[in-house]
C-alpha cells in the first residue's frame, strides 16, 4: 500500500491523494473555525444563560486550553495506535461534544462540554499532518500539501466570526455548534473508506507526567487571569493559582530536560529562531484573537448590531486574508519570512491602533478598514510562522513541531481572550451597553501591543540568523585559507579532535 501511495507528486497528483487531504483539511477547517465561530455568538450566549464576562470568556477558554493541553500527546498516541484511528476517535469526540454544547442548559455545562470538544479536536491535527507526511512522501508534494493545510487553517479563523454571526442571526447560538456535526460525519466516513492507516516505526513513549504538569500550567494561568478581577489580584486563591502555574512550567521543563522521549524538549528553545516564532506565534494568535473578543461584544453590545450583521461587518477581514495569504506564500518561498513578519505585524498593530484612538468618535464605515488591516496582518503573519516553526526542527521531528505550532496558536488564543477581556472588566464600570466606549480603549491597546511585539522578536531573530551565517562564512574562509593570519589563529584556536580516536587536538 506504501508504494502505491508513494507516487504522489502533490495535492493534485492523484485523486486519492487529492481526497486524502481533503479530508485533513476539513478536520482541521473545523477545529479552527470552532476557535473563532463562538465568538460572534457570545452576547446571545450571555443573555439566553445570563452569563458574565468571564463566563464568556471561559466558552472561548476551555475549548483552547484543552486543545492546546492535548496536542502534544495527540501526536505520541496517533504515533503508537495508528494515525487514522486516532483521527477518527477524535472526529467522534469532537462531533459528540458538539451535539452536547448545543443542548447546553446552564453555562457551566456549556464550558463542561466545551472541554471535551477541545480534547477531541486535540487529536485531529497531530494525526491528520502524520496522514499527509505518510500519503506525500516526497519533500516538493508535502511542502505544497502542508502549504494547503496551512491556508485552511487561516482562511477557517477569518471565516468563523462570518459564519458565526450568520448562523446565530438565523437560528440562534446553539446553531453555530449543529453545523460541523453533518461535516464532521462525512468526513469520518470518508476516512474509514478512503485513508490508510499507518504508525511510526518507532514512536515516542507516553509521557502522563509531562502531559499533566501541561494541564496543570495552562489552566492554572487561564483560571488565575480570567478570575483575577472578580476575586481580585492579591486574593490568595489568584497567587496560589499563579504560583501552581510558574511552578508546573519550572518543574516541567526540568523534568522534560532529563527524560530521553520528552513531551516537548525544552533544548529545542536554544535557538532564538525558533524560540522567537513559537512567541510570535503566541502574540498574532493573541492579537487576533483578543480583536474578535472585544469586536463581537462592541458591535452587539455597544452599537445593537444583530449577529447577522456583525457578522457581515467583519467581512473585510476574511477577504483581505485570502488575498494576503497565497502573496506571503509566494514571496517566503523566494526570500524569506522576515517581511511579512514585519509588515503583518505593523498592520496588527495599527488596526487595533484605529480602533482604540478612534473608538469614541469612529463611524460605522469606518470600521471596514482596521478590519481590513487585521486579515492582511494575519494572511501575512501566518505562513512565515509555521514555516518559521516548522523549518527549526528537523525534518524527522516534523510532526512535533507542527503540534508545537498548532499548540502555539491555541496558547496565543487562550491568553488573548483571557487578558483582553480581564482588561475590560476591570476598565468596566456600568454595563457593557453603556459602558463599553470608555472600558474598550485599553482593551484595544492591548491587542496592538501584541501585534507591536512581533516587530522585535523579528528583528531579533533576523538579526541571530544573519550572525550565524556570518560564522559559517568565517569558518568556510578559514578551511579554505588556513595559512592567513586570521585563518591559523582560528584554527589553531577552534579544531576540536578526539584524543580518545589518537588523533591531535589544536591547541
Amino acid at each position: 500500500m506504501r508504494g502505491r501511495h508513494a507516487r504522489a507528486t502533490g495535492p493534485g497528483g492523484s485523486g486519492r491523494h487529492g481526497l486524502i487531504l481533503g479530508i485533513c483539511c476539513t478536520s482541521l477547517f473545523l477545529t479552527g473555525l470552532d476557535t473563532t465561530i463562538v465568538n460572534v455568538a457570545l452576547p446571545s450566549i450571555g443573555r439566553d444563560l445570563h452569563a458574565p464576562v468571564s463566563g464568556l470568556q471561559w466558552t472561548v477558554a476551555a475549548y483552547t486550553v484543552a486543545l492546546t493541553s492535548c496536542l502534544l500527546s495527540s501526536g505520541t498516541l496517533a504515533d503508537r495506535f495508528g494515525r487514522r484511528k486516532v483521527f477518527q476517535v477524535g472526529l467522534s469526540a469532537f462531533t459528540f461534544a458538539s451535539w452536547l454544547c448545543s443542548l447546553a442548559p446552564s453555562l457551566g455545562w456549556l464550558i463542561a462540554f466545551r472541554v471535551l470538544q477541545g480534547v477531541g479536536a486535540a487529536m485531529l491535527n497531530p494525526a491528520a499532518l502524520g496522514i499527509i507526511t505518510n500519503t506525500f512522501t516526497t519533500p516538493a508534494s508535502r511542502a505544497r500539501a502542508i502549504g494547503v493545510w496551512d491556508g485552511v487553517f487561516g482562511l477557517s479563523l477569518a471565516l468563523g466570526p462570518v459564519v458565526g454571526g450568520a448562523l446565530t442571526g438565523l437560528a440562534g447560538w446553539r446553531s453555530v455548534f449543529w453545523a460541523s456535526i453533518p461535516v464532521a460525519l462525512a468526513t469520518n466516513a470518508l476516512t474509514g473508506l478512503f485513508v490508510p492507516d499507518s504508525r511510526s516505526p518507532q514512536p515516542r513513549r507516553p509521557d502522563p507526567a509531562g502531559q499533566l504538569l501541561v494541564i496543570v500550567t495552562l489552566g492554572s494561568l487561564a483560571y488565575a487571569i480570567i478570575e483575577g478581577p472578580r476575586d481580585g489580584w492579591a486574593s490568595p486563591v489568584t497567587v496560589c493559582l499563579l504560583a501552581v502555574a510558574v511552578t508546573a512550567a519550572a518543574v516541567l521543563a526540568c523534568y522534560e530536560y532529563r527524560r530521553t522521549e520528552p513531551l516537548v524538549d525544552p533544548r529545542d528553545f536554544r535557538q532564538v529562531p525558533f524560540t522567537a516564532a513559537v512567541i510570535t506565534a503566541v502574540c498574532f494568535t493573541a492579537c487576533t484573537a483578543g480583536f474578535l473578543f472585544l469586536t463581537t461584544l462592541y458591535l452587539q453590545d455597544a452599537r445593537g448590531y444583530s449577529p447577522l450583521h456583525a457578522g457581515l461587518a467583519m467581512l473585510p477581514m476574511p477577504a483581505a486574508m485570502t488575498v494576503c495569504a497565497p502573496l506571503a506564500g509566494r514571496y517566503i518561498a523566494r526570500h524569506g519570512t522576515a517581511l511579512p513578519l514585519l509588515a503583518g505585524g505593523a498592520a496588527l498593530a495599527l488596526g487595533s491602533s484605529a480602533i482604540a484612538w478612534y473608538l469614541d468618535t469612529a463611524f460605522a464605515g469606518f470600521f471596514a478598514l482596521p478590519y481590513a488591516l487585521l486579515g492582511a496582518g494575519a494572511g501575512l503573519c501566518s505562513p512565515a510562522i509555521t514555516g518559521t516553526i516548522m523549518g527549526g526542527l528537523p525534518a524527522a521531528r516534523a510532526a512535533l513541531a507542527s503540534s508545537i505550532a498548532s499548540a502555539s496558536r491555541q496558547l496565543g488564543q487562550t491568553l488573548g481572550t483571557a487578558i483582553t477581556g480581564t482588561v475590560l472588566i476591570a476598565s468596566l464600570r456600568e454595563s457593557l451597553h453603556a459602558g463599553f466606549v470608555h472600558a474598550g480603549h485599553p482593551a484595544w491597546w492591548v491587542t496592538a501591543g501584541f501585534g507591536a511585539a512581533i516587530l522585535p522578536l523579528t528583528l531579533a531573530s533576523a538579526r541571530r540568523a544573519r550572525s550565524a551565517s556570518q560564522r559559517s562564512q568565517d569558518l568556510t574562509t578559514t578551511v579554505a585559507n588556513p595559512t592567513s593570519p586570521r585563518g591559523a589563529v582560528d584554527t589553531w584556536n577552534t579544531v576540536r579532535v578526539d584524543a580518545s580516536a589518537g588523533v591531535k587536538e589544536g591547541r
